[in-house]
């Protein structure tokens, strides 16, 4: 508990903006050494002290010590519209942090441990596309991707990176994230975005969960590619999407499947080979001008308005809420008593009848009585 107190009392001197001399004057201590060694782990806080901080940072108890909260440990990659008010995508933030932080300590208290070993790609921000390119058609082959990468993707991403995969209903301008946290590293996708756009953006953020610790990404990216960053930053969002692009449509499989459409039309060509592949026609009509399958003349006779939207989807069913793991380790957790029902449902914002249809949606049973 000594270490998440000082790692938290940390994080939220930071987030108030402050150093360590300023807050070590404001808790009244004689100098800058006392806070430092506090928040090393080598001196507790007193309970007096304890208060003081909470007072003067404006967070309560559960902020320093709660262990179903994600505070001071986890870094995020946004894929979200610029117009969100940061207020709003640091409270979403909170929440999501909330839920892989109780999904990591129900592991814990049920003994399932996480791999301290983590995948990594060997690309920085000065690597080339052809680089990206090459480094996913890699792992195509290596982990068994098939004839529909972006079908196999997230089975891939749980089996080899120990990652958790999380379909939610996010706030609107949200597509979704990347999160890096010790023990844990977790991709979040909106599940009522299109079936194309989220096999994109889960190929996107496996990109950064690959090559975090070489190309940190920023803790906001826009979505559709129109990165406003400059250097390092727009470099790695790029690299980001070359890579996706190659994973769900290696250069063989996309070539064969194109070939073997024999559509007049070029935009009706675009869709149902898209549609074969589970991706958007926009990023396929992309990945294809990569390849150079199409012609310059071919692309300048494509009309997006004749695509359809990304945005929009056509599915019969979306995802299910959340994942069939991370509902199982909440079951579980509820039905030993390690997490109660009504703190069970609050941290995934649902009413008790809500949490009893997740189960039931999982097909799993109620664990509680209604």
């Amino acid at each position: 508990m000594k270490d998440v107190i000082s790692r938290r009392l940390k994080a939220a001197r930071e987030k108030k903006g402050l150093t360590q001399a300023q807050l070590s004057q404001l808790l009244g201590f004689k100098d800058r050494q006392t806070l430092a060694a506090i928040e090393s782990g080598s001196r507790n806080l007193t309970a007096e002290e304890l208060l003081s901080a909470m007072r003067v940072l404006g967070v309560d108890l559960d902020y320093l010590t709660d262990p179903l909260r994600l505070v001071g440990e986890g870094n995020f990659n946004w894929r979200a519209d610029r117009k969100i008010m940061p207020e709003r995508l640091s409270s979403f933030e909170d929440r999501a942090g909330r839920w892989i932080a109780t999904y990591r300590q129900l592991g814990k208290e049920q003994g399932i441990v996480g791999s301290p070993l983590q995948a990594r790609l060997e690309l920085t921000e000065r690597s080339t596309y052809e680089e990206a390119h090459a480094a996913a058609e890699a792992l195509v082959t290596r982990w068994k991707l098939g004839e529909v990468p972006a079908l196999e993707l997230e089975r891939a991403i749980r089996d080899n990176l120990n990652a958790l995969v999380l379909h939610v209903d996010t706030l609107p301008g949200i597509s979704g994230a990347a999160c890096q946290a010790p023990g844990l590293n977790t991709i979040i996708i909106n599940r009522v975005e299109s079936e194309g756009r989220r096999h994109f953006d889960l190929a996107h953020e496996c990109f950064h969960l690959l090559t975090w610790e070489s190309m940190t990404p920023e803790r906001t990216e826009a979505v559709e590619g129109r990165y406003s960053g400059k250097g390092k930053h727009k470099r790695i969002e790029q690299l980001a999407d070359n890579f996706a692009g190659a994973l769900l449509m290696p250069k063989g499989l996309v070539t064969a499947r194109w070939q073997e459409r024999r559509e007049k039309d070029i935009h009706r060509r675009l869709i149902e080979t898209a549609k074969a592949l589970h991706v958007s026609a926009s990023a396929l009509k992309v990945r294809l001008a990569i390849l150079e399958v199409l012609t310059k003349a071919e692309q300048l006779d494509i009309q997006d308005s004749r695509l359809p939207a990304r945005e929009s989807g056509g599915e019969k069913e979306l995802p299910k809420p959340f994942s069939v793991d991370f509902v199982r380790r909440f079951h579980t957790g509820v039905a030993k008593g390690q997490l109660s029902v009504r703190r069970a449902a609050g941290l995934l914002g649902m009413t008790i009848e809500d949490l009893a249809d997740l189960f039931r949606d999982h097909k799993m049973s109620v664990p509680f009585d209604l």
